[in-house]
């Protein structure tokens, strides 16, 4: 028997899928999960890396809600004519295992998560290329920690340290894990970044994590002492020119953002008729805020699609219409207090909608 839950979540699956698909002409099971709030993208990032064992465990939702979002996803890609493409996902560490997606870690249910379902308009050697790109191992990553750790093959510590594979995760310092070699380049120099990265055999990311904003933030790179050296005569080259195109770039962002603003301010209004105009002004800005990682900045955003659109309103009118922050506040977890404040949320959609 359906209820008015699950069609309400069949809907809102469809509104995440669909905003994927505009953005990017493909769409995964891990973009409904986010695109529903479900999957923060800290928590993906701990999927990628093996610090939670399998994606069912990272994602807020129970079991039971998750199966029924998969089977309401496949049924919508099905019925969009979309062709699945069985995508390779490997973790983030040395000898890039694969990543197991499932409790049961069942055959069938780890090929459905694997699935990706890419638009029939895609050309044969489009898609070829796609899959291609959704296959390439993921960069290495290595942890700047916060808190004292042991190296789990010598017992000795560092300043860095990367997770081993085998489960479950264990830190190894970088001398056991072979990687001593490479030389550490803090960010903030793209182009220098993107050279030595480009030049070096093998390099690795380094994160670390912020107590403020709990998740891991991007440090540098560690990569190989010549392909560094190699890419700073490159920079030295051409530094004038890179120059005077930075200038031209945050010129053209600033116009951007202003651009991206008053699209989704206008597809607001249009949706829902019934949002006063300030609010409207200012679930725009909040969403489209440049580096804030944001609905309004993923790739179905800065086009303004419905879906985006739609859940960038939704979250506003949960944090400010209705008791959701109080009862996070309280301890609740956070997929109860969802399910708590839904019926809140609609009733002031429905009323913005009417106009």
């Amino acid at each position: 028997m359906t209820t008015d839950n699950d069609k309400r979540l069949e809907q809102r699956v469809i509104a995440a899928a669909e905003a994927a698909l505009a953005a990017r002409r493909f769409v995964t099971a891990i973009d409904v999960f986010a695109g529903l709030g479900w999957l923060p993208a800290s928590r993906e990032q701990a999927w990628r890396t093996g610090r939670i064992p399998y994606l069912e465990a990272a994602v807020t939702a129970n079991l039971s809600k998750i199966s029924k979002a998969m089977r309401y996803f496949r049924r919508w890609a099905q019925r969009r004519g979309l062709k699945p493409s069985e995508t390779a996902y490997v973790r983030r560490s040395p000898g890039r295992p694969a990543l197991r997606f499932s409790k049961s870690a069942k055959p069938g249910i780890e090929r459905a998560y694997r699935t990706h379902w890419v638009s029939p308009e895609l050309r044969e050697r489009e898609r070829e290329r796609l899959a291609e790109r959704q296959s390439k191992a993921p960069d290495l990553v290595v942890i700047s920690p916060i808190n004292d750790w042991t190296c789990s093959a010598c017992g000795g510590t560092g300043d860095m340290l990367i997770m081993e594979t085998s489960p479950p995760p264990t830190p190894l310092c970088l001398t056991c894990a072979e990687m001593d070699h490479l030389v550490y380049l803090p960010a903030g120099d793209a182009a220098l970044t993107r050279r030595a990265k480009a030049a070096s055999r093998l390099s690795a990311v380094v994160v670390r994590f912020s107590r403020a904003r709990k998740r891991y933030e991007r440090q540098g790179v560690l990569v190989e002492d010549d392909a560094l050296a190699s890419a700073e005569q490159q920079c030295l080259a051409d530094e004038d020119a890179r120059a005077r195109r930075r200038a031209r770039d945050a010129q053209r962002r600033a116009v951007d953002d202003a651009e991206l603003r008053e699209r989704f301010a206008t597809e607001i209004a249009r949706l829902f008729p019934g949002c006063p105009p300030a609010r409207a002004e200012a679930i725009a800005r909040h969403a489209a805020l440049r580096g804030s990682g944001r609905v309004g900045r993923s790739a179905a955003g800065r086009t303004a699609a419905p879906g985006a659109v739609e859940l960038a309103v939704i979250a506003s009118v949960r944090h400010r219409d209705t008791r959701y922050d109080q009862l996070l506040m309280a301890g609740v977890d956070r997929a109860d207090a969802r399910d708590r404040v839904r019926e809140d949320v609609d009733r002031v959609l429905e009323s913005w909608r009417r106009g």
